[in-house]
């Protein structure tokens, strides 16, 4: 099923309404969604470079900060 929405005629709150009701819609199948097999190998590889300390975490602050000066 193909859906059209007049996207050039929407303002950008509705764009995001739009946007947060399908999210909401979609989370609340989550569990009907399967996970794609390369997530696990992710995660996986993930908790490796933990186990082994090529990897850590930072606190969110910290993350925001650096994502702001990457993209600044």
């Amino acid at each position: 099923m193909a859906i059209t929405l007049p996207l050039g005629e929407m303002s950008i709150e509705e764009k995001i309404q739009t946007m947060e009701s399908i999210w909401e819609d979609l989370c609340k199948k989550a569990d009907n969604v399967p996970s794609p097999a390369w997530h696990e190998r992710v995660l996986s590889e993930r908790e490796e470079n933990l186990k082994h300390g090529k990897d850590k975490f930072i606190d969110w602050e910290t993350a925001k900060k650096n994502i702001k000066n990457d993209i600044s």
